[in-house]
C-alpha cells in the first residue's frame, strides 16, 4: 500500500495532468496538499471522482516544502508501506520513472531520488553555485560516488515506510536535510531514475524566483554541512545568511498539523477532505470560501 504526496499551489494549468499521471501508479492514496491555493486547482482537484484522492486543503500559504512534511505525517498515519512526491506543476510525461521509484522502494530501497542531471549543460554562475552546493553536501554526507547531485529537493523521490517513520517531518521540510538523518539513520539511499529537468515541464519562473530558491536550497545545503560538521545550525556563507524563502516556511502550522493527527481533532477536520466522506473544510457544499 504505497501513497503519492502532492503538493500544489496554484496549479490550475497542470494540476489534471500530474494526476492523470499519478492515477495510473498502483498506490491506493493519493495525497493532494493544497497551499494557499487562490485558483481554480482545488475544483480541478475535485472534479476527479476518484477516492484515493485526499486533499489537504490549507488556506494559508504553507511556504516552500512544508507540504511535503504535512503529506508525510498524513501518509504516516494512514500507514502506507512507502510514498511517492510528485509535485503539482510536473506534467511531464515521467509515468515509467515514477515506476522505478516505487519499484525500488519495495525492493528495499528507503529513500529513491531522481536525477535530474544526467548532463551539465551550459548553467548560469547562479545556478552553478547552488549545483556545487549540492555537491558539496553529497560529499560530505560520504554519498557522492553514489548520488551525484541528485537530492530531495529537486525532482520526484520516494521514501520508504521507515525512513517515514526515522526521519523528523522538519527535515523532510528542508529537503537536504533528509539526507543527512537517512544516512545518521543508516537507511539505504539510491538514484532510482533520471529525467533531465526540462521534461518535468515545471514551468518557467521569474528572476527573482529563481534567485529566493537558489537562496533558499544553498542556505537549505548549508544547514545540512552544520549538521555533519556538528556545528550550531547556520545559513551563512561568510558574511552572507542566506535566507531565500525559508522564512516563510510555516513549521507553526507543521507541529500544529502533527498535533491534530493524534487526536483528529478540530484542526485536523477542518483541514481534510476525502472524496465519500462527511470530513470537509466547513461546508462542503459551499466552495465560495475556498476559491477565490
Amino acid at each position: 500500500m504505497f501513497g503519492a504526496i502532492i503538493p500544489a499551489k496554484n496549479e490550475e494549468k497542470s494540476i489534471l495532468a500530474a494526476l492523470t499521471t499519478i492515477l495510473r501508479l498502483p498506490i491506493s492514496h493519493i495525497i493532494l496538499v493544497l497551499n494557499g491555493c487562490t485558483d481554480r486547482t482545488f475544483e480541478l482537484a475535485r472534479s476527479i471522482p476518484d477516492t484515493r484522492i485526499h486533499i489537504l486543503y490549507f488556506s494559508e500559504p504553507l511556504g516552500i516544502d512544508i507540504p511535503r512534511a504535512i503529506g508525510a505525517l498524513y501518509a504516516r498515519h494512514l500507514g502506507v508501506q512507502g510514498v511517492l512526491f510528485v509535485d503539482g506543476d510536473m506534467s511531464g510525461d515521467i509515468y515509467e520513472n515514477l515506476v522505478h521509484l516505487l519499484d525500488s522502494i519495495e525492493s528495499g530501497v528507503d529513500v529513491a531520488l531522481t536525477n535530474c542531471y544526467p548532463y551539465i549543460p551550459h548553467r548560469q554562475k547562479l545556478a552553478n553555485l547552488v549545483l556545487r552546493f549540492r555537491a558539496k553536501l553529497n560529499r560530505e554526507l560520504d554519498l557522492f560516488k553514489r548520488l551525484g547531485l541528485a537530492t530531495p529537493t529537486h525532482g520526484p523521490h520516494a521514501l520508504s515506510e521507515q525512513a517515514l517513520q526515522l526521519i523528523p517531518p522538519e527535515a523532510v521540510a528542508i529537503p537536504p536535510l533528509t539526507l543527512y538523518w537517512a544516512q545518521k539513520s543508516g537507511l539505504s539511499i539510491k538514484v532510482a531514475t533520471s529525467i533531465p529537468h526540462e521534461a518535468l515541464h515545471s514551468p518557467r519562473k521569474h528572476r527573482r524566483h529563481a534567485r529566493m530558491i537558489a537562496e533558499t536550497i544553498i542556505g537549505d545545503c548549508i544547514m545540512g554541512l552544520s549538521l555533519v560538521q556538528n556545528k550550531p545550525l547556520s545559513r551563512s556563507l561568510g558574511k552572507h545568511k542566506l535566507l531565500g524563502y525559508h522564512t516563510e516556511r510555516r513549521f507553526d502550522l507543521l507541529k500544529a498539523w502533527e498535533q491534530s493527527l493524534k487526536s483528529q481533532g478540530m484542526f485536523f477536520e477542518q483541514h481534510v477532505i476525502v472524496p465519500g466522506s462527511s470530513r470537509s473544510i466547513s461546508n462542503p457544499s459551499d466552495h465560495s470560501n475556498l476559491i477565490t
